[in-house]
């Protein structure tokens, strides 16, 4: 039980920023296509990872890739990825950082066919293995998981609570 007399799922327990990112983020439509990237990034930057390491690192991710902005981050090079294999703040995973950039591009050309990623979202059934099966060929370090925890953590499906959660139902 927390001071505000809330009780939470056990993954965001004792830990103020996994509580704020549960109670206020975590299965809320974040609005605009730079904000999804940087869901969908962070999803697959936690691959392997504790959602913990990542949220504690966000602050770095939103400096080390433009604040996500999906044009800036396309345009990133290989000298950006090396530039960002030195960069403390973040982490250093060659393949998830080629990936970002990658999926940066990939968004673009989704965004020149339905007029943004929120709107092909939006367009799409709320069913994981559709959603994964439509983007898994365009999107890099996509696995199904990491597409359900994506999927959650938007809202396009709505997120396992623990049964005690405030949140829960």
């Amino acid at each position: 039980m927390w001071p505000d007399g809330r009780v939470r799922c056990g993954w965001a327990a004792g830990d103020s920023l996994l509580a704020r990112y549960h109670d206020l983020e975590w299965g809320i439509p974040p609005g605009d296509d730079d904000a999804h990237f940087e869901a969908l990034t962070l999803e697959i930057f936690q691959a392997g990872l504790s959602w913990r390491t990542v949220l504690y690192k966000r602050e770095g991710f939103r400096r080390a890739f433009a604040r996500f902005s999906i044009p800036a981050v396309a345009a990133f090079t290989p000298d950006d990825v090396d530039r960002l294999l030195l960069d403390t703040s973040i982490v250093r995973h060659r393949a998830k950082i080629e990936a970002t950039v990658h999926n940066a591009r990939a968004l673009l050309a989704l965004q020149e066919e339905a007029g943004s990623f929120v709107a092909w979202l939006a367009g799409q059934p709320a069913d994981p293995d559709a959603i994964h099966a439509a983007l898994r060929p365009r999107l890099a370090f996509f696995g199904r998981t990491t597409c359900v925890s994506f999927l959650e953590a938007i809202g396009k499906i709505p997120p396992v609570h623990d049964p005690e959660c405030w949140r829960a139902g």
